[in-house]
């Protein structure tokens, strides 16, 4: 291990996402080797609004369609194969788009920061991708809050809050700042990026570059 100097690791990410939900466990991993490294958990909204889909896809169908193809792709990857794309094609609501999940793992972290985010992001994953159930029913997210441990009182009034939505966009533009058109995609230092559903060996060598060019930094003449 190259460094112990804190390590704030961007790990940006949509409750939509696939590839997310395969890469989430291998970054909990590498914060758990690395006690230095603090996950910091940012949003990202690939399809922000429910006409997002079919503006992207020609229609639902069509949309719901090709994302399964690409979740069948991430179980793949999926150290755990959780991922159920067959069951997903059998439900009859409209393939959800980005914003009440982000939203409500954004008053998650309100109530108990980073750790509360990453859990309820956790949880609203589980229950889109392996339980495949609606998350833009807010009953669902509710239900979400409840099973990670929040105040749920408390989640709710932060959930309808108009802040919170303004401290997703403020995510979603620090995204656009560091360039990432997709997810998931860690960065550390305003600088270091790494994007796709990496594997836990790929995860660690990226960091020690990291802490070895930090190293570098510090050892070089003035």
């Amino acid at each position: 291990m190259t460094g112990t100097e804190r390590v704030e690791l961007e790990f940006f990410h949509d409750v939509l996402c696939a590839w997310c939900y395969a890469l989430a466990p291998r970054v909990r991993r590498l914060a758990e080797q690395y006690p230095q490294v603090r996950v910091v958990h940012r949003a990202f909204a690939l399809a922000p609004t429910p006409e997002s889909i079919p503006a992207m896809f020609g229609s639902k169908e069509a949309g719901k369609q090709e994302i399964l193809s690409h979740w069948r792709a991430a179980n793949r990857n999926d150290d755990e194969h959780r991922i159920n794309a067959d069951l997903m094609a059998s439900r009859p609501f409209d393939y959800p788009y980005s914003m009440p999940g982000l939203v409500a793992c954004k008053a998650a972290e309100l109530q108990g920061g980073q750790e509360a985010h990453g859990a309820m992001f956790d949880r609203v994953q589980r229950a889109h991708l392996t339980e495949c159930l609606d998350i833009t029913d807010f009953e669902v997210l509710r239900q979400c809050a409840q099973d990670v441990g929040l105040d749920v009182a408390r989640w709710e009034q932060d959930f309808h809050a108009p802040g919170t939505r303004d401290e997703v966009a403020r995510d979603l533009g620090r995204a656009r700042l560091y360039g990432i058109t997709g997810v998931p995609t860690l960065v550390v230092d305003h600088t270091y990026g790494l994007t796709g559903a990496q594997s836990y060996e790929r995860l660690e060598a990226w960091l020690e570059g990291v802490l070895q060019q930090r190293a570098s930094r510090r050892s070089a003449p003035m």
